[in-house]
């Protein structure tokens, strides 16, 4: 009778454990289905603006290219919006926080949309397709390994920090040394995180899954397209400043 009852909770574990492999496929599916369309929104307002000098003329100067007041209202907007992302998230519903999630991916097409005026298209989509390839190897990499990477996470967040303190800094400044510098760290920054997030968006569906936490686990697939996509779009960012070519 005791081998019995062992066996038939042995055997109701492993339905659980294959109901939640099978959840976590779904959810990392929505994940970076999520994060892509998010790509396609940012992508297509970039397009439109940065290739309208009209419109490309409402928020910078068509010449030089550098913002104007609407111009650095733009740029930070971003940044506003993921701050109030992350409060606002609790008092969100799911199909909010993907609405909200996607109108970020617009903001942020407008203040990238000058790369259109400043580089050629063709290496603006071999950045994206070089991207591409190391943000899917980065990310196949955090899904896979044994290793625990959390242990990553103060310090690349510490690094972040310092990454966007000296960013805004050098907007001042100017300095050719300091964006070189910026560059290189920015690239191992977000390398790991890509690494490092895709881990800790699995490990949150396995431990939330157990606990049967529907809602959360929507909003965290939310969460988790806005970690991705940012990685994804800061190291396209900087690996452009080095293979963009100017126009």
């Amino acid at each position: 009778m005791a081998d019995y009852q062992t066996m038939r909770t042995a055997g109701t574990a492993g339905v659980r454990t294959a109901e939640i492999d099978q959840g976590l496929r779904a959810h990392m599916n929505k994940v970076y289905g999520t994060m892509s369309v998010g790509l396609l929104v940012t992508a297509g307002v970039a397009w439109a603006v940065g290739t309208s000098d009209a419109l490309l003329s409402i928020f910078r100067d068509p010449v030089t290219l550098q913002p104007n007041i609407l111009g650095w209202i733009a740029m930070f907007l971003p940044l506003i919006m993921v701050f109030a992302f992350g409060a606002a998230i609790n008092r969100l519903s799911a199909a909010g926080a993907q609405t909200f999630f996607y109108v970020f991916a617009a903001a942020m097409g407008l203040s990238i949309a000058w790369i259109f005026a400043a580089f050629t298209g063709i290496s603006i989509a071999q950045t994206f397709l070089v991207t591409s390839i190391a943000f899917a190897g980065l990310s196949l990499y955090g899904y896979t390994t044994k290793r625990d990477l959390s242990g990553m996470g103060t310090f690349l967040m510490m690094g972040l920090i310092g990454l966007v303190v000296a960013s805004i800094i050098n907007i001042f400044l100017g300095s050719p040394a300091l964006h070189f510098a910026i560059t290189i760290i920015g690239l191992l920054i977000f390398a790991g995180l890509t690494a490092f997030d895709t881990q800790r968006i699995k490990s949150d569906y396995v431990a939330h899954a157990r606990a049967m936490d529907q809602e959360w686990l929507d909003k965290s697939a939310i969460m988790g397209s806005l970690s991705l996509y940012l990685n994804f779009i800061n190291i396209f960012m900087f690996l452009l400043q080095f293979l963009g070519n100017r126009e």
